[in-house]
């Protein structure tokens, strides 16, 4: 019944895409907030963010493209997707120095507050 209301094909192709827009909006502006401010924090954002995004459209266009088995496809993006949130866990916790030398906001919270 859901076929006949939705083709599952056009749905997939458009939040794959919505996907893609908005994983590289986000992953952009974390990467342009990096490049301003020098904070791990920030950097570590960036690849998580981009790493969930990569991991979503790898996924899809294995399984559409290259007629890799739905079960792989869907292995290859949950790796992504696990080292991507890995990777925004840790970006939670970054902190410190930054290349530049000066104090991250968090030692500027810690030292202030």
């Amino acid at each position: 019944m859901f076929d006949a209301i939705f083709d599952t094909t056009l749905v997939l192709a458009l939040t794959k895409a919505a996907t893609l827009v908005f994983g590289t909006l986000l992953t952009s502006l974390s990467w342009r907030a990096y490049r301003r401010t020098g904070a791990p924090a920030l950097r570590a954002l960036a690849a998580g963010i981009g790493l969930v995004t990569v991991g979503a459209i790898v996924g899809g266009a294995l399984h559409q493209f290259v007629a890799i088995r739905l079960i792989v496809a869907v292995s290859v993006q949950s790796v992504f997707t696990a080292t991507g949130f890995a990777v925004l866990t840790y970006s939670l916790y970054a902190e410190g120095v930054t290349d530049s030398g000066s104090r991250t906001q968090a030692d500027t919270v810690r030292r202030t507050g």
